[in-house]
Parts: C-alpha cells; sequence; structure tokens
C-alpha cells in the first residue's frame, strides 16, 4: 500500500506524467480508463495563474472520474508559487505538485522548472513555502541535477522530504539531457535506497511498455512509475504494464476498432470541452501515434491534418476501421523491449 497524504494507492501506482499539449482532460479520461492510478494536469505557470491568464485558468479543469488527480505549477518567484498553490487549491484537487523538471529553455532559463536546479536553497525554499501554504499533499517532481558536474538528486530528495513533500517523482535525465539519450535510473535507485527516505518514490524515463516497466521496478526498486512518452496514443500502457507486473504475459496489442473506440472517444472529450476547430486541431498531434506502425497509414493521416469538423473526422475514422479491418497491430508495432534490450545507460 502506498500513501500521499491520505491518498491511500495500490502497490506499485502507474503515474500519467503531466505533459504540455499532451495531458489535457480528454487524454486523463482515457487513460484514466485503462488504470493510470494518478494523473496530473498540464503544467501551469504560477504567474498565469494568479493573472487570471485565460489559458493557466482552464487547465484547472478536471472531472471527479480524474481522481485522485494533481495540479502542478512551476515558477521562479516564491511568493507567485504560493499564490498559485492556494488558487490551485482553491479548486479542491487531491495534490499539488511542483515542476522542477520542465527543461524548456524558455522555462528553465528563467531559473523555473529544472532551471532552479541551479540554486538547491532557493528550490528547497519554494517547496518549504508552498508546503506551508496548502492544506493538500504536496509532491515533487524533478530531475537527477542540473548539468554532469552536479547530480545532486539524493542530497536534494533529502531536503525536500525534509521540508514536508509527500512523494517525489524523478526523471532519470539532468536538465542538460534531452529525451534522445536513454534515461539514466541509477541515481533514482540511490535515492530509493537512503534510510533516511521514507516517502514514495517514483520512476519516471524510458517507461514504454510491460518489460521496460518490469525491469525497472525489479532493478532500482521504485515504488511506482510514470509513464509520458510511452503513452501517447497508448493509454492501453496502464493496463499492460499492470498485467505484465502481475502475470509475466503481454497482452495483445490493441486492434484498429479499438484504436477507433478510443481515439474517438478522446476526439469526443476534446470537442466537449473546447471549441469543435480547436479539438480538431489539437488531435492531430495524436493520430499518428494512435496508429503507429499501421502500413499505408500516411495517406490517412494527410486528410486527417487536412479536416476540421467533427463528423467528417468520424466518417474518415469509419473509413480507416474498414480498411485495416482483419490486420493484426502485433505484427508491426515493433518487438517489446527486454531487459537485455535496455541501453547501457540504464544497467546497473
Amino acid at each position: 500500500m502506498i500513501k500521499i497524504g491520505e491518498i491511500v494507492l495500490e502497490d506499485f501506482p502507474v503515474l500519467l506524467a503531466p505533459m504540455e499539449d499532451v495531458s489535457d482532460p480528454p487524454f486523463r479520461y482515457v487513460c484514466k480508463m485503462f488504470g493510470a492510478d494518478i494523473m496530473y494536469t498540464e503544467f501551469i505557470s504560477s504567474e498565469g495563474l494568479i493573472r487570471d491568464a485565460v489559458k493557466s485558468v482552464k487547465k484547472l479543469d478536471f472531472s471527479d472520474f480524474e481522481r485522485p488527480i494533481g495540479i502542478q505549477i512551476f515558477g521562479h518567484d516564491i511568493e507567485s508559487m504560493i499564490k498559485a498553490a492556494k488558487y490551485a487549491e482553491s479548486v479542491s484537487p487531491d495534490i499539488i505538485d511542483i515542476n522542477f523538471g520542465c527543461p524548456v529553455k524558455k522555462v528553465a532559463s528563467k531559473g523555473a522548472g529544472s532551471g532552479i536546479m541551479n540554486n538547491i536553497p532557493k528550490m528547497v525554499a519554494m517547496t518549504a513555502a508552498v508546503v506551508k501554504a496548502t492544506h493538500l499533499p504536496v509532491t515533487v517532481k524533478t530531475r537527477l541535477g542540473y548539468d554532469e558536474d552536479r547530480k545532486d538528486i539524493v542530497e536534494i530528495a533529502e531536503r525536500l522530504q525534509d521540508v514536508g513533500i509527500q512523494a517525489l517523482t524523478i526523471h532519470g535525465r539532468l536538465r542538460t539531457t534531452r529525451s534522445s539519450v536513454p534515461a539514466d535510473w541509477t541515481l533514482i535507485g540511490k535515492v530509493k535506497e537512503n534510510q533516511r527516505m521514507n516517502i514514495p518514490i517514483f520512476g519516471n524515463g524510458d517507461v514504454l511498455d510491460g518489460p521496460s516497466a518490469k525491469y525497472y521496478k525489479d532493478t532500482y526498486g521504485v515504488d511506482g512509475l510514470m509513464v509520458a512518452r510511452g503513452s501517447y496514443g497508448n493509454p492501453w500502457i496502464f493496463r499492460e504494464i499492470k498485467h505484465y507486473l502481475k502475470t509475466g504475459e503481454l497482452l495483445p496489442a490493441p486492434d484498429i476498432h479499438e484504436r477507433i473506440r478510443i481515439s474517438s472517444l478522446q476526439l469526443q472529450k476534446s470537442v466537449e470541452w473546447k471549441t469543435e476547430r480547436q479539438a480538431l486541431m489539437e488531435m492531430r498531434k495524436h493520430w499518428s501515434d494512435y496508429f503507429k506502425g499501421f502500413p499505408n497509414f500516411k495517406s490517412f493521416r494527410i486528410r486527417m491534418m487536412q479536416i476540421d469538423a467533427y463528423e467528417p473526422m468520424l466518417d474518415l475514422l469509419k473509413e480507416v476501421g474498414a480498411y485495416y479491418s482483419g490486420f493484426d497491430p502485433s505484427q508491426s508495432i515493433g518487438e517489446i523491449r527486454t531487459a537485455s534490450d535496455l541501453p547501457s545507460a540504464c544497467l546497473p
């Protein structure tokens, strides 16, 4: 049993990562259907939130179906983060999460996101201030360190725990490391091994399927996993990971009808949450992932990029379903990774 404040989770929970322009309410809905234990909003600018910027405030939306859910905030100014935490608390989420992990230049260069890892005392002071400002449990998502010379996560984890965070998610890359470089879980394991740590430690980075999830669980002893890129067009990953950890068996890849059913549901939820045109525009980044590995899909994708109305898109999805009916996606979507396939940077 894993506890975050008063939230009780099953052993070894699998979390959906907060991802800008991805983990919005429609996508979170379908991930929850397949077993995501905790989900987080897209990360929200503290400055935008306290100024009532429409885009920032909109990100506070969630439904009870998504609980337990955390609202993730980021910023470089401690007073603004205090105000943003109180604002976020007013919509009654289950968790306030602090983003100390975003490496995007426009965020990190201002000392927010992973940029604050260059100033650990401020990172700790900001965390302490947010913990004090809210009655909700506060969690943190961060990285291994600022750069190759400052891999400080073991020290950081202790200090953040000492000021009151209830759980810590560690992404196995540095601020300077891009996703093309394999995640390094060695220091995540050292944080978990630290006898001083008593809060849940979740690992993040290159969790792409059941076998990789089992490898990271067994090798580094984390309390749970957070999935990011592995969920793109693949909300089934939560079901797959849990089934594999329980049985050691791989579930068959979803067939074309299941993919159309779930992508259509995400589209429907998106139309309900946004304007029809905006929903169609933002779904464009999801279609290739939903149908990855299906041969000759390019012509369908091009047409999907051109459609800006709901009903014509549903008609096209029916056409896609008819075209690929009977096709076995397991034969072309790629081999499932095993521990021996993992990059050497992930190995002990």
